[in-house]
């Protein structure tokens, strides 16, 4: 997941040209793939014999539109451009125009946003409705159709949020990290996110070679906290047939300390418990596993209510 491209004063959103051509050239050189994001949608439910790079652009921003649009049109790289639709033509953002020009190309998808993106998760119900379907409104004046995939504004939801895009959308996609396999649940898809400050070629090589760690089930299912569920009762329940999953270490940041998790298994049922309560805005927990020379990877994201 990437946004803003040679932007410098935004170093929690940006990624300068330099590395990202460095990005495309490490996928290339290791025979990895960029997949189309209508592959991924048609096939997603088929067993994997190969890793493939899904290539997402979250907000629309005029940074891409200059620096990276041409470089990823040039080499025909499929990726999906999700868009906000009020930010829309302001100072920073690219207009419908070209939008347009992008959307017309083959190897592009465009996804839904939002209307606003602000703090979606932070609003009523019917709030977070209005927004939806003031964007699709939008969407099917601007270009004649709803896009069926959508990305949650700063990867933040609720269960309610989670079961209206359910009902709408055929994929949505976070911000905790993590490595797609087909027993994730469609609407709830990780991403790695990068940037300036996760971005640097060393950290980009171990996550393009990290594999999936799947699991079967992961409580608790509400990821909103509020006081009385904060910290959660967290459980994990991996299939049978993982092998070395007693190499399994996992990282939390409750207390705003990131920290090895204090873990407990029982039949293939990992559980944490937490040292204290998460402190606003988001709760993570990361865990990684050796499986005989594979990095696997899964990661959790918990937004803590002020409620």
């Amino acid at each position: 997941m990437y946004h803003r491209f040679d932007e410098n004063k935004y170093p929690s959103t940006n990624i300068r040209m330099e590395f990202f051509l460095k990005h495309v050239q490490l996928i290339n050189s290791l025979n990895y793939e960029f997949i189309h994001p209508n592959e991924f949608k048609k096939k997603f439910d088929t067993p994997k014999k190969q890793k493939k790079i899904l290539l997402t652009i979250d907000d629309g921003f005029q940074s891409f539109y200059e620096v990276a649009w041409p470089f990823l049109k040039k080499n025909e790289i499929p990726f999906i451009l999700f868009i906000s639709t009020e930010p829309v033509g302001n100072k920073g953002y690219m207009n419908w125009d070209q939008i347009r020009e992008i959307e017309k190309e083959g190897f592009v998808v465009i996804g839904h946003h939002s209307h606003t993106h602000e703090y979606l998760i932070e609003k009523s119900n019917e709030e977070f409705i209005n927004d939806i379907e003031t964007a699709n409104s939008i969407f099917k004046n601007k270009l004649g159709y709803v896009p069926d995939l959508f990305s949650y504004p700063f990867g933040e939801y609720s269960e309610f949020m989670r079961n209206y895009v359910s009902n709408n959308f055929t994929f949505a996609f976070g911000q905790h990290s993590g490595v797609i396999d087909l027993n994730k649940e469609k609407f709830q898809l990780p991403r790695f996110p990068i940037n300036e400050n996760y971005g640097e070629m060393k950290r980009f090589k171990t996550i393009i070679k990290t594999y999936p760690l799947e699991y079967k089930n992961l409580n608790p299912i509400e990821k909103k906290l509020n006081n009385q569920k904060n910290p959660p009762d967290f459980s994990v329940e991996f299939f049978n047939n993982q092998k070395n999953i007693e190499n399994i270490s996992c990282y939390s940041n409750e207390g705003d300390l990131w920290e090895k998790s204090d873990i407990k298994f029982n039949n293939n049922i990992l559980t944490i418990i937490f040292r204290e309560p998460f402190v606003p805005r988001r709760g993570r927990v990361n865990c990684s596993l050796n499986d005989e020379g594979k990095w696997r990877w899964f990661g959790t994201q918990f937004i803590i209510s002020k409620n």
